[in-house]
Protein backbone atom coordinates (compact mmCIF):
# COMPACT_ATOMS: atom_id res chain seq x y z
CA UNK A 1 0.00 0.00 0.00
CA UNK A 2 1.34 3.79 -1.29
CA UNK A 3 0.79 6.40 0.22
CA UNK A 4 0.69 9.59 -1.86
CA UNK A 5 2.57 12.52 -0.84
CA UNK A 6 0.45 16.16 -0.62
CA UNK A 7 1.76 18.25 -3.68
CA UNK A 8 3.48 20.56 -1.24
CA UNK A 9 5.92 17.89 -0.12
CA UNK A 10 7.13 17.80 -3.77
CA UNK A 11 7.51 21.55 -3.64
CA UNK A 12 11.77 22.28 -3.70
CA UNK A 13 12.11 25.60 -3.85
CA UNK A 14 9.51 28.51 -5.01
CA UNK A 15 9.86 32.27 -6.13
CA UNK A 16 7.37 34.15 -4.14
CA UNK A 17 8.56 37.21 -5.38
CA UNK A 18 7.81 36.74 -9.14
CA UNK A 19 4.13 36.69 -8.31
CA UNK A 20 4.28 40.08 -6.58
CA UNK A 21 6.41 41.53 -9.44
CA UNK A 22 4.24 40.11 -12.39
CA UNK A 23 0.93 39.03 -13.72
CA UNK A 24 1.00 35.72 -14.83
CA UNK A 25 -0.84 34.45 -18.16
CA UNK A 26 -0.07 31.25 -18.93
CA UNK A 27 1.62 28.32 -16.71
CA UNK A 28 3.88 25.64 -18.38
CA UNK A 29 6.15 22.82 -17.13
CA UNK A 30 9.57 21.62 -18.03
CA UNK A 31 12.21 19.20 -17.49
CA UNK A 32 15.60 20.89 -16.17
CA UNK A 33 18.80 19.48 -17.15
CA UNK A 34 21.03 18.62 -14.27
CA UNK A 35 24.58 17.01 -13.48
CA UNK A 36 24.81 14.26 -10.67
CA UNK A 37 25.89 16.84 -8.17
CA UNK A 38 23.05 19.32 -8.72
CA UNK A 39 20.45 16.46 -8.25
CA UNK A 40 21.82 15.93 -4.28
CA UNK A 41 22.11 19.03 -3.67
CA UNK A 42 18.41 19.87 -4.98
CA UNK A 43 17.50 16.68 -2.77
CA UNK A 44 18.79 19.02 0.35
CA UNK A 45 16.98 21.49 -0.54
CA UNK A 46 20.06 23.89 -1.08
CA UNK A 47 18.33 26.16 -3.93
CA UNK A 48 17.90 29.06 -4.71
CA UNK A 49 14.95 30.64 -7.45
CA UNK A 50 14.47 33.91 -6.46
CA UNK A 51 16.74 35.80 -9.11
CA UNK A 52 15.72 33.43 -11.55
CA UNK A 53 14.63 34.08 -15.18
CA UNK A 54 13.98 32.35 -18.50
CA UNK A 55 15.77 33.20 -21.64
CA UNK A 56 15.42 31.24 -25.15
CA UNK A 57 18.60 31.15 -27.38
CA UNK A 58 18.41 29.05 -30.66
CA UNK A 59 15.05 27.96 -30.19
CA UNK A 60 15.55 26.29 -26.72
CA UNK A 61 14.76 27.39 -23.15
CA UNK A 62 17.48 28.55 -20.28
CA UNK A 63 17.00 29.39 -16.59
CA UNK A 64 19.20 31.50 -15.50
CA UNK A 65 20.13 32.96 -11.89
CA UNK A 66 18.49 29.77 -10.50
CA UNK A 67 21.13 28.79 -7.72
CA UNK A 68 21.92 25.45 -6.17
CA UNK A 69 24.30 25.47 -3.62
CA UNK A 70 27.28 22.33 -4.00
CA UNK A 71 27.38 19.70 -1.20
CA UNK A 72 30.52 19.76 1.00
CA UNK A 73 30.86 16.06 0.01
CA UNK A 74 30.43 16.81 -3.57
CA UNK A 75 32.75 14.79 -6.19
CA UNK A 76 36.70 16.02 -6.17
CA UNK A 77 37.23 15.26 -10.02
CA UNK A 78 34.22 17.92 -10.93
CA UNK A 79 34.33 22.04 -10.06
CA UNK A 80 30.73 22.52 -9.11
CA UNK A 81 29.43 25.96 -10.80
CA UNK A 82 25.95 26.89 -8.05
CA UNK A 83 24.83 29.86 -10.92
CA UNK A 84 25.45 27.57 -13.94
CA UNK A 85 22.77 28.21 -16.69
CA UNK A 86 20.48 25.33 -16.96
CA UNK A 87 18.54 24.14 -20.07
CA UNK A 88 14.72 23.68 -19.44
CA UNK A 89 12.98 20.26 -21.38
CA UNK A 90 9.75 20.99 -23.24
CA UNK A 91 7.99 20.15 -26.71
CA UNK A 92 9.09 22.10 -29.97
CA UNK A 93 6.17 23.20 -30.59
CA UNK A 94 5.29 24.97 -27.03
CA UNK A 95 8.49 26.69 -27.34
CA UNK A 96 7.47 27.99 -30.62
CA UNK A 97 4.32 29.06 -28.83
CA UNK A 98 6.30 30.68 -26.22
CA UNK A 99 8.84 32.18 -28.41
CA UNK A 100 5.20 33.73 -30.13
CA UNK A 101 3.91 35.25 -27.20
CA UNK A 102 7.33 36.56 -25.65
CA UNK A 103 7.95 38.66 -28.69
CA UNK A 104 4.62 40.28 -27.99
CA UNK A 105 5.06 43.40 -26.20
CA UNK A 106 5.65 43.07 -22.58
CA UNK A 107 6.09 39.80 -21.89
CA UNK A 108 8.62 37.58 -20.21
CA UNK A 109 9.14 34.04 -18.97
CA UNK A 110 9.54 33.35 -15.20
CA UNK A 111 10.79 30.74 -12.84
CA UNK A 112 7.58 30.18 -10.53
CA UNK A 113 8.78 27.12 -8.29
CA UNK A 114 10.66 23.84 -8.76
CA UNK A 115 9.64 20.32 -7.90
CA UNK A 116 9.59 16.74 -7.77
CA UNK A 117 7.25 14.65 -10.55
CA UNK A 118 8.11 11.00 -10.62
CA UNK A 119 11.46 11.27 -9.64
CA UNK A 120 12.32 14.01 -11.50
CA UNK A 121 13.26 17.78 -11.28
CA UNK A 122 10.56 19.58 -12.41
CA UNK A 123 10.13 23.80 -13.57
CA UNK A 124 6.92 25.25 -13.41
CA UNK A 125 7.29 28.97 -15.77
CA UNK A 126 5.02 31.27 -16.58
CA UNK A 127 4.37 33.47 -19.44
CA UNK A 128 4.09 36.99 -17.76
CA UNK A 129 3.49 40.76 -17.64
CA UNK A 130 5.52 42.94 -15.38
CA UNK A 131 3.16 45.34 -13.11
CA UNK A 132 3.12 48.77 -12.74
CA UNK A 133 3.84 50.24 -9.53
CA UNK A 134 0.09 50.87 -8.66
CA UNK A 135 -0.43 47.22 -9.26
CA UNK A 136 1.68 46.65 -6.89
CA UNK A 137 0.18 48.50 -4.20
CA UNK A 138 -3.23 47.04 -4.99
CA UNK A 139 -1.63 43.84 -3.81
CA UNK A 140 -0.17 44.75 -0.88
CA UNK A 141 -3.62 46.27 0.35
CA UNK A 142 -5.30 43.25 -0.53
CA UNK A 143 -2.63 40.76 1.56
CA UNK A 144 -2.91 43.40 4.28
CA UNK A 145 -6.60 43.30 4.26
CA UNK A 146 -6.93 39.43 4.24
CA UNK A 147 -4.38 39.09 6.95
CA UNK A 148 -6.70 41.34 8.99
CA UNK A 149 -9.68 39.61 8.32
CA UNK A 150 -7.95 36.49 9.65
CA UNK A 151 -6.65 38.31 12.76
CA UNK A 152 -10.53 39.82 13.43
CA UNK A 153 -11.99 35.82 12.54
CA UNK A 154 -9.34 33.84 15.26
CA UNK A 155 -10.09 36.95 17.59
CA UNK A 156 -13.49 35.74 17.20
CA UNK A 157 -12.92 32.35 18.45
CA UNK A 158 -11.23 32.94 21.41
Amino acid sequence: MTSKKSPSSNRIAENKKAAFNYAFEERYEAGMVLQGWEVKAVREGKVQLTEGYVVIRNGELFVIGCQISPLKTASTHISPDSVRTKKLLMHKDEIRRLIGKVEQKGYTLVPINLHWKEGRVKCEIALAKGKAEHDKRNTIKEREGKREVERIMKSRHR
